[in-house]
């Protein structure tokens, strides 16, 4: 769903940073190749998850949900020159096509891949963050948010892609529709929370900025 005139959104997208030549290839790459493309960050979010990177300079990222590793690249480039980035997703056809990226950019000795459930695997990675980015399922958000929370630096951002959900948000609700239930809650419960501060961003599909306090 497109929440800006097209013509708007085109003068946007001119007037941020351009996306790096090898997330042009991962793009082009994804499209030609993959299931579900659109489940791609893209150039302008992108831009975006770089632009908060760098500004926070995090020296440990976690990513919930890598799909074909462009939003793992993009949060890369402000990473510490002695930080790790740890990314988890259940599609383990997708490892070999994310590890081609990573080793291809400057970053890969510091992307660690997990493949498997994000629920079982985020309390066995024994790192305190400054950076995460939630993009998976939608009906596990509040419980991703929860394990991650006492996980994170006093400061750290916590980013949560797809939270207007093609405006389902603000529609009637269907009974039926667990994903956009789960995001209703998910939204509620993290603007009410006292550890943190958010900001509800409508960003493509909406991104959530949410810093700890």
């Amino acid at each position: 769903m497109d929440f800006l005139p097209e013509k708007l959104d085109e003068y946007v997208v001119a007037h941020s940073q351009q996306e790096p030549k090898l997330l042009k290839e991962l793009n082009r790459e994804t499209w030609q190749t993959v299931l579900n493309p659109r489940m791609l960050s893209g150039g302008f979010q992108g831009r975006v998850l770089s632009m908060v990177s760098k500004l926070i300079q995090p020296k440990n990222i976690l990513e919930v949900g890598t799909y074909t590793g462009y939003s793992a690249l993009c949060m890369a480039e402000g990473m510490s020159s002695h930080g790790k980035l740890h990314t988890i997703d259940r599609n383990e056809e997708l490892y070999d096509l994310q590890r081609k990226y990573f080793d291809k950019s400057e970053y890969g000795p510091q992307i660690v891949q997990y493949v498997g459930n994000a629920l079982e695997i985020i309390p066995a990675i024994d790192e305190k963050f400054d950076l995460v980015f939630i993009d998976a399922d939608k009906a596990n958000y509040s419980n991703y948010f929860d394990l991650i929370i006492g996980k994170m630096n006093s400061g750290g951002v916590i980013l949560s892609d797809n939270v207007l959900w093609s405006g389902k948000v603000v529609e009637e609700l269907n009974p039926k529709d667990v994903d956009t239930k789960a995001l209703l809650a998910y939204n509620k419960y993290i603007n009410e929370d006292p550890r943190v501060e958010t900001v509800l961003l409508p960003i493509r599909d909406g991104l959530t900025l949410t810093r700890v306090k």
